[in-house]
């Protein structure tokens, strides 16, 4: 693997976990600690879109295709604002 010198800005709360991490033995240096880092970030962001093309997408086509499956946005505030309405009361 070939890799490539960055020069990057810190906050320094972000610059003290990572010295933290390394001090801790969790991480030999600092670029390991980064690449985990950007590994995390990118697990998160391929599940992100593999949750919007598998099921938003989906959802989407399947309401444009039968719009009787949606329901008012009043409707569901209703439902929010009674369930609410109940916590609260349960709460005297």
């Amino acid at each position: 693997m070939s890799t490539e010198k960055r020069t990057i800005s810190l906050p320094a709360d972000q610059a003290s976990f990572i010295d933290a991490k390394v001090a801790a033995g969790d991480y030999a240096t600092a670029s390991e600690v980064i690449r985990a880092g950007l590994r995390a970030l990118k697990e998160r962001d391929d599940a992100v879109e593999r949750w919007l093309k598998g099921e938003v997408a989906a959802t989407y086509d399947a309401m444009k295709a039968d719009p009787t499956r949606g329901v008012a946005v009043d409707d569901v505030f209703a439902v929010v604002h009674a369930h609410h309405a109940g916590r609260m009361k349960d709460c005297s």
